[in-house]
């Protein structure tokens, strides 16, 4: 998979695979080669699809996309997080809340977690204030700017999921 910004809007691009172009949400601070925490951008360059979660419900339409793909998922739990805070241990990992020090809530409010995928930017090795939580997730209506993360919509991620594994690359480039 390849993402390239949309002429004109850096907050938004272009996701290319198997021939077909989809919309999808980039980040508020565009594309940056030397991305740092809290900036808003999306890296540059190529990274692979770690793992998932999702999630669970009767009512989810891409519970049946999430359960046909090869990449390992997991329902996502009210007490998952992530930990976004550059001076702590678990600094751009998987944590459970409540937890001491800054990180995100998994089970969001929001439809944007209802499929999302880790990407291996900044995993391994971490480097502190680099960069965290940079997923491959469910778009905002309109396709509003992310904090970093590409994202598309649940009809496109539907359509991708059965063809994602471990192997699959997403590269962003300018």
């Amino acid at each position: 998979m390849v993402v390239r910004p949309r002429p004109g809007k850096p907050t938004q691009g272009i996701l290319q695979w198997a021939g077909q172009a989809f919309p999808c949400a980039l980040g508020r601070g565009g594309i940056r080669a030397v991305k740092r925490e809290s900036d808003g951008a999306t890296p540059l360059g190529p990274m692979r699809l770690l793992h998932g979660y999702f999630r669970a419900g009767p009512s989810r339409a891409l519970s049946a996309a999430v359960l046909s793909s090869p990449l390992p998922f997991r329902a996502i739990r009210a007490d998952d997080g992530w930990c976004d805070a550059p001076g702590d241990r678990n600094y751009n990992r998987k944590v459970t809340l409540p937890y001491p020090a800054s990180s995100e809530t998994m089970r969001r409010a929001d439809r944007l977690y209802d499929c999302v995928i880790v990407l291996d930017y900044n995993i391994r090795p971490r480097r502190r204030g680099m960069g965290s939580a940079i997923f491959f997730h469910i778009a905002r209506e309109g396709f509003a700017p992310t904090e970093g993360c590409v994202a598309v919509s649940p009809r496109v991620m539907g359509r991708l999921l059965p063809h994602l594994s471990r192997r699959t690359v997403l590269t962003v480039l300018r």
